[in-house]
């Protein structure tokens, strides 16, 4: 894949804003979301609002990022706005368009829930706990266990990407993104398990855009190299060849 035109969504946000102005290093792209980007061409318009704001966007774009989400303390209803509903007239609006390639973030939240059993619980909580060896791993095979209505939207992301993918020719790589912080350190020992440095996300977003044309669909997870990680990357390191460049390690944890 070698993309020419990127449209990202999200750049207002940190992960977005990151991608996009990495990528307008050596790409024309463009920005869309509910405000203004300054310095890039912007489509200002709500995903969930429909398919028709959406299609100017998509002329002569090749590949589009997709890493705007609603998150955080807001209601189920707005998460099924932007996350399920605008999510599904983005990835349709790429379809009558003609997009080659969707990278989009979900989250690695869904396998959140298993931090409440142990081994990771102890793994991600007590910095005592002696860590097994091999380490317990969760990968993209495992079973799923969001802890928000949040997480369970991202899977519909995943779902979702995975039909247009089969039915309709089109390429969608899908990112359970971990934890990435604005000041690019890790928070809290719970938080270092999980960490993604900026350097490694952008990493992971640029692996995915440029992946072969033949690779149709992939969910992976995007992670630093953390001591207490739980998360695979194996996966991502073979389809993709992502391989981390941080550690939690590396301040402290």
């Amino acid at each position: 894949m070698n993309p020419k035109n990127i449209l990202v969504t999200g750049m207002s946000g940190l992960i977005g804003g990151l991608a996009g102005r990495k990528f307008s290093e050596q790409y024309d792209v463009t920005a869309l979301g509910r405000s203004e980007v300054v310095g890039f061409p912007t489509t200002v318009v709500d995903i969930g609002d429909g398919i028709d704001g959406i299609l100017p966007a998509l002329k002569g774009i090749d590949t589009v990022v997709h890493m705007a989400a609603s998150r955080g303390r807001v209601t189920d209803e707005i998460h099924m706005k932007a996350n399920i509903q605008g999510v599904y007239n983005l990835f349709e609006a790429c379809r009558i368009t003609g997009v080659k390639r969707i990278v989009a973030a979900s989250t690695g939240a869904v396998v959140a829930g298993y931090e409440k059993d142990d081994p990771f619980k102890s793994l991600v909580h007590n910095p005592d706990f002696e860590v097994p060896d091999p380490r317990p791993m969760i990968t993209t095979e495992t079973a799923i266990r969001p802890t928000s209505m949040y997480s369970v939207s991202k899977m519909f992301t995943e779902n979702l990407g995975r039909m247009f993918a089969e039915q309709h020719d089109m390429s969608v790589i899908c990112i359970r993104i971990g934890k990435v912080e604005i000041e690019d350190v890790p928070l809290k020992a719970r938080n270092a398990s999980v960490w993604c440095s900026h350097r490694d996300i952008l990493q992971m977003i640029d692996k995915a855009v440029h992946a072969p044309d033949d690779l149709k669909y992939a969910v992976v997870f995007a992670c630093s190299d953390n001591p207490t990680r739980y998360r695979d990357i194996e996966y991502a390191r073979y389809v993709l060849g992502f391989v981390p460049q941080d550690s939690a390690a590396d301040h402290g944890f």
